[in-house]
């Protein structure tokens, strides 16, 4: 008869459980490392990324802006009178002279005026030359009678000297000596008179003349103002140059002070350029400056940086220094750089597209040989156009990303292929 065997059922169980209990600290535990690992470094292409090299030397800091060559004269053409447009002999772009007529006008009050003003002064000088002869005439009658007076008085005096002789010879009597000197007296005073009024009557002509005098000139004067208007009518350059702007048509009705050309003299250029206002701060007169008119550089100095901002920038003057490249022409664009200072000594990198002047930011630099790159801090210092100084963060010799670092966003290491 077999014999039962017993606890083979919980030996079973026992086991079970006992491996069940394994799998599941297996599949924990296996769970927990897998949920410590880091992920993966995300991957980008080396040749899509714009890198930069961080190196020790000299920093040029400097500014950019653009802008335009301008003249250094200019003449704004303008008429100080009403005209209609008549006639226009030139175009834009022509040389011309100072003297060169541009345009020719027409204003038929001011030929009546005109004409007035003539006619006014040439009254003025027949009344003044009819006067002259009239106050000639009477001064020439007054002389006459001042001659006459003065012969008179003469003769009465040889009277008396003969009439002194015939009383010493005892031939007239006292009383006929007396008289001849009375009458000597007489004529000598006469004579005196005369001649006073031949002088009252000379300043008297002279007064009268001035006068009539200044009348003419005032008539004069205003016949000049009136010619000179009439004469506007024919405007001209005013300098030697080219004609840039005639912003006038024919029979065209120009109210006085309206720009009516622009000439300017296209052999004295400077440069014009703009600034942006955050930048400017440092820009002062007698910098250095170069000027890419993009068929030549030229070199320069700023000669005026303007003290009012415009839509964000300021307009700084820059004269040229030696001969222009070839096409350089009023209007021309062209772009600036004005070096504001030089460096000795610093550590710099090619200006990222990220941060600016003094501010701190976090780039990736390469490591493993260009085949990685690992965010770290960096402290930027001065800024330049072209290159950034570094305070801290970067060593000579350090490759960085210098693109926009957004793309990497939530992680501090990427792979590079």
């Amino acid at each position: 008869m077999d014999k039962p065997r017993t606890g083979h059922a919980e030996k079973r169980r026992l086991r079970r459980t006992i491996l069940i209990t394994l799998a599941a600290i297996v599949v924990v535990s296996i769970t927990v490392g897998i949920s410590k690992l880091e992920p993966a470094a995300p991957q980008f292409s080396k040749d899509t990324q714009y890198t930069g090299e961080a190196q020790r030397g000299t920093f040029l800091r400097n500014v950019r802006g653009s802008g335009e060559l301008v003249p250094i004269e200019i003449q704004q053409v303008s008429l100080p009178v009403e005209g209609r447009v008549e006639r226009m002999p030139f175009l834009p772009g022509v040389t011309v002279t100072a003297d060169t007529v541009i345009l020719e006008m027409s204003n038929p009050q001011l030929q009546q005026d005109l004409f007035e003003a003539e006619s006014q002064l040439r009254g003025g000088e027949a009344d003044l030359d009819n006067l002259r002869a009239q106050l000639d005439s009477q001064l020439l009658s007054q002389q006459a009678l001042v001659t006459q007076a003065d012969s008179e008085a003469e003769q009465a005096r040889l009277q008396v000297e003969a009439d002194q002789r015939l009383f010493k010879d005892q031939l007239i009597p006292e009383l006929e000596l007396k008289l001849s000197r009375l009458r000597a007296d007489q004529l000598t005073k006469r004579a005196g008179i005369e001649k006073e009024r031949y002088e009252s009557s000379r300043r008297s002509n002279q007064a009268q003349l001035a006068s009539q005098r200044s009348r003419v000139e005032q008539a004069r004067a205003l016949y000049e103002l009136r010619r000179r208007q009439v004469d506007m009518l024919r405007v001209r350059a005013g300098i030697p140059g080219v004609l840039q702007e005639l912003p006038v048509q024919l029979g065209q009705r120009m109210a006085p002070g309206t720009t009516l050309a622009r000439v300017a003299r296209p052999e004295r250029l400077k440069a014009q350029i703009r600034i942006p206002e955050v930048q400017v701060k440092d820009v002062t007169v007698g910098m250095d400056a170069t000027i890419d008119t993009r068929n030549g550089k030229v070199p320069g100095k700023v000669i005026r940086v303007a003290p009012s901002v415009q839509e964000g920038t300021v307009t700084v003057d820059v004269d040229l220094i030696g001969p222009l490249p070839r096409g350089a022409k009023p209007d021309l664009s062209i772009d600036g750089e004005i070096l504001i200072e030089t460096v000795p000594n610093v550590v710099f990198i090619p200006r990222p597209s990220n941060g600016g002047a003094d501010q701190k930011v976090e780039m990736f630099k390469l490591v493993d040989g260009g085949k990685a790159a690992v965010r770290v801090p960096v402290q930027f210092g001065r800024a330049s156009v072209s290159y950034m100084e570094i305070v801290s963060g970067l060593n000579p010799g350090d490759v960085v990303i210098l693109g926009d670092p957004s793309q990497f966003d939530g992680h501090d290491r990427i792979r590079l292929n």
